[in-house]
């Protein structure tokens, strides 16, 4: 089983998700560890390769956790929110970017 890693504020964000939306992507990130897909996601090719985005819907809304899982045991959880809208807010996506990059950066090392 792969071991996860949240980045930022992403857990912070996540527990403040109304609890069957929590525990809806609670469930999902402990398929991705088992390496398994998740049953409702898309890639997040903007944010960098490999990062992908898991998508919960309930009756409070649409929330994602983007996250990327391709580097050895570990997923990467860049970015946690809930969308208030179709498409994705910029401010959403420049995060997860700079998250990205951020560890990115420090594989490199």
């Amino acid at each position: 089983m792969k071991s996860i890693i949240f980045l930022g504020n992403a857990l912070d964000n996540l527990r403040t998700f109304p609890q069957a939306a929590r525990r809806a992507v609670g469930h999902q990130l402990d398929r991705i560890q088992r390496e398994l897909e998740p049953d409702d996601w898309k890639p997040m090719k903007i944010v960098g390769p490999g990062v992908k985005e898991v998508r919960v819907h309930d009756d409070a809304g649409a929330f994602r956790a983007v996250y990327v899982a391709k580097f050895g045991d570990t997923v990467h959880v860049l970015h946690c929110f809930q969308k208030k809208t179709r498409k994705t807010a910029q401010s959403d996506l420049s995060l997860a970017k700079a998250r990205y990059r951020e560890l990115m950066s420090r594989r490199l090392k």
